[in-house]
């Protein structure tokens, strides 16, 4: 019995406290607002208190997992996303016009979900294997390793995934140490395509015109973003109806399970990517400013534990998962309030699902396996030879 208690004490040391307090704080709200939107008999309810319990355990497996492991597991991670990436090209599973999904007999899978976290494990890998030789011709083979499964996923098409990848990827290439003056063109290059969206988005959302790098859909969707009224009842009418409940909560909020567009059906995807619109018609400006910190303090805890973390590997690893959570929360929100266009990207912890909340507990187990690793002499020395 003793050793057993002991054991368990062991396994609980795991945790970073003031992580997992925040987390349990994101599960309250999470379901007292699922159960606002769908109500407590509805299998998404129960589905996502099923999702929260399978992601909390997967967080606990994996922050026991000492970082040297997670260095050791990260090429094969990446190679069998890449593998399971190409078996989606010629075996996958389409569904309303995408071929995300690979069904391997025991179960179906979308790998994509998996290179979220496999991207970012390669290439801190990568720069902390050459971290005392790093040359231009690093980072460009770096940009391959990225590019590959990047592209991949635009061809599924999965552009909300595909955009996570690259954040994730990109970050990792910045922290490791990559010029500012090779980013400032490419962010000239980004304001200057979107002042030209703008001035000429009339002749550029024709029906006939041709973006090329884009499919229709995704061409029609950033078209909506910059005049949701053209097609109100269409393409527009997600966005509408989002811009509407959040106004329409006002300072205070119309109070718990009061949210007129959420129980009329008006608001689309209520239970997933809107699920923000359905908290701020509820419980309004005040409750919104208190989501907002919860993140807050989320990230700035994330990247607390990237500075704190003892090696090359855990600051660029914990660097990249906190700011891909970062840009979870801005495109999710922003696309809502009708800032961004819509693209499938979940609120974290707040929206319903499984592979992506799953996905979420392996990421916090990272950052909780990084805050509390505490290198040996010997892991010392074999991470100086290396």
């Amino acid at each position: 019995m003793t050793k057993l208690m002991s054991q368990m004490l062991r396994s609980l040391r795991c945790f970073d406290w003031p992580l997992l307090l925040i987390l349990l704080a994101f599960f309250g709200l999470s379901m007292l607002v699922m159960h606002s939107a769908v109500g407590s008999t509805d299998y998404r309810f129960a589905g996502q208190l099923r999702n929260f319990s399978i992601a909390f355990f997967a967080m606990w497996i994996v922050a026991m997992i000492k970082p040297p492991v997670l260095m050791r597991l990260s090429v094969p991670i990446y190679i069998v996303g890449l593998i399971l990436l190409v078996g989606v090209e010629f075996f996958g599973i389409t569904q309303k016009g995408a071929t995300r999904w690979l069904n391997l007999g025991v179960a179906t899978i979308q790998p994509s979900e998996m290179m979220k976290l496999a991207m970012p494990l390669m290439l801190a890998w990568y720069f902390d294997r050459y971290r005392n030789s790093l040359s231009l011709m690093d980072f460009m083979v770096a940009i391959i390793l990225l590019m590959v499964p990047f592209a991949l996923i635009i061809k599924q098409p999965d552009l909300g995934t595909a955009l996570l990848v690259l954040a994730s990827g990109l970050v990792v290439i910045y922290f490791a140490g990559l010029s500012f003056k090779l980013i400032v063109p490419v962010f000239v290059l980004g304001v200057s395509g979107l002042t030209l969206l703008i001035a000429y988005q009339n002749e550029l959302c024709q029906p006939g015109f041709d973006w090329v790098i884009l499919h229709e859909y995704q061409k029609s969707r950033v078209c909506t973003l910059m005049d949701p009224t053209t097609d109100p009842l269409g393409k527009g009418f997600h966005t509408i109806q989002a811009m509407i409940a959040i106004g329409s909560g006002g300072v205070y909020g119309k109070g718990y399970m009061q949210g007129t567009q959420t129980h009329l059906d008006f608001i689309p995807e209520r239970t997933t990517d809107f699920i923000f619109a359905v908290y701020a018609e509820e419980f309004g400006l005040y409750g919104c400013i208190l989501l907002l910190a919860l993140y807050t303090l989320f990230l700035g805890r994330g990247f607390m534990i990237a500075l704190k973390a003892k090696t090359q590997f855990g600051r660029l690893l914990a660097g990249a998962i906190t700011m891909t959570f970062f840009v979870y929360i801005f495109v999710n929100i922003g696309m809502v309030m009708g800032i961004l266009p819509v693209v499938g990207v979940p609120l974290p912890f707040m929206s319903y699902g499984g592979t992506a909340l799953v996905t979420l507990g392996v990421a916090c187990g990272m950052l909780m396996s990084i805050s509390n690793y505490v290198p040996s002499v010997a892991d010392q020395r074999q991470y100086l030879e290396h």
